[in-house]
């Protein structure tokens, strides 16, 4: 399994203790009640739809675990669950899955109300990934959201390549934006999105006054800094980027500056009160099952007064949590809808127990402290 082997490293390597450059100090805030007020959070585990992606793992009849985890809402009050590295069925009657598992690296399952069905490349028989592999590497798939009013379901894909024959021997290349149509599912196209700055651009899209701001991560493996661009409209490809500098926007991707240090590869940004909500897993920690939140006045930062919103309590052991996010257009009414990723470091574990490599969901409210 990959992910498991990206969590090692880097948190090996901050284990070893890694120098690596501190973010910028940020200017104060502006004034806003998501930053003045205190936040305390109540959470809820295995809130919906944890249990309905459950009983369909079960069936073996498709999807059967996945990583990444993102929603998008699709026309009709279709909702698109965008995963990358994915089993396929089926399963077992004790739970296991067969060692001659289909294992592909990018998949959606498609929710129309109760009903899922598993949406891969290849065909029945023989399924491939949604974006296939190319010779030496292979796609994950990061942040989603649709456009051109709904008929395109656009994914960031982050391709990786392999750099020679050994198990560790590869490294992220490039991002990329894989265009899907929303009705079929179909690969439209593939393009090359900004990569020159060493910013893995799928942790989050977040559309707001006109913009989308696409957040990435520089992952050093030791230390993740978030970094934020914009595009004006919803169309990643049809607009020049603008890099955020700390201080104003740039059109120089090498200007980017690192906004907060701590992040996951895969977190969310959305609106709060009257601010903004970041959720992600605390990487500044070794094998963290701290879900945390920060808060700011601006799309762009900075990010100030971390709540703890949850402990995974499955990690321990050779089990670990990870990417976890909001889901803004499943919130019920004021409480968060956040998943989080399970993996085992020892692959044999994901073939004798399908449970564990499965999206967990937790219900999170936040109200104000006192």
């Amino acid at each position: 399994m990959s992910r498991p082997l990206i969590a090692v490293v880097a948190l090996s390597l901050t284990a070893a203790g890694l120098a690596v450059p501190a973010v910028s100090a940020a200017a104060d805030p502006s004034s806003c009640s998501a930053v003045s007020t205190t936040w305390a959070a109540q959470s809820s585990p295995h809130a919906a739809p944890e249990g309905l992606l459950n009983a369909y793992s079960d069936t073996g009849r498709g999807w059967t675990g996945a990583d990444s985890t993102y929603s998008v809402p699709l026309p009709g009050g279709r909702t698109a669950w965008v995963f990358s590295d994915t089993f396929l069925g089926p399963v077992n009657p004790d739970g296991s899955r067969p060692t001659t598992t289909p294992f592909i690296n990018n998949s959606f399952v498609i929710q129309q109300g109760t009903k899922l069905k598993t949406v891969t490349g290849g065909t029945a028989t023989s399924p491939t990934a949604l974006v296939p592999p190319p010779a030496n590497g292979w796609y994950w798939f990061g942040a989603a959201q649709t456009s051109h009013a709904g008929r395109d379901l656009d994914v960031v894909a982050l391709r990786f390549e392999k750099t020679g024959t050994g198990q560790w021997d590869w490294r992220w290349a490039s991002n990329y934006l894989a265009r899907f149509d929303s009705t079929t599912y179909k690969l439209k196209s593939l393009t090359p999105i900004p990569s020159g700055a060493n910013v893995q651009s799928s942790g989050w899209l977040l559309r707001d006054s006109g913009y989308t701001y696409v957040y990435g991560v520089e992952d050093l493996g030791a230390s993740k800094y978030q970094h934020v661009a914009r595009v004006r409209g919803d169309d990643l490809t049809a607009k020049p980027w603008e890099y955020w500098t700390g201080s104003g926007w740039s059109a120089d991707e090498t200007a980017s500056a690192r906004v907060l240090q701590g992040v996951a590869n895969e977190h969310s940004v959305t609106r709060w009160s009257d601010g903004y909500l970041l959720v992600t897993h605390d990487t500044n920690e070794l094998f963290s099952k701290r879900v945390v939140g920060y808060f700011s006045c601006s799309p762009t930062g900075p990010w100030v007064k971390p709540v703890e919103l949850y402990q995974t309590p499955e990690t321990g052991g050779n089990i670990i949590t990870y990417n976890s996010h909001d889901h803004p257009d499943l919130r019920r009414g004021t409480s968060l809808l956040v998943s989080y990723n399970v993996n085992s470091l020892v692959s044999d574990e994901l073939y004798g127990d399908v449970s564990i490599y499965r999206p967990r969901f937790v219900s999170v409210t936040l109200a104000a402290a006192g």
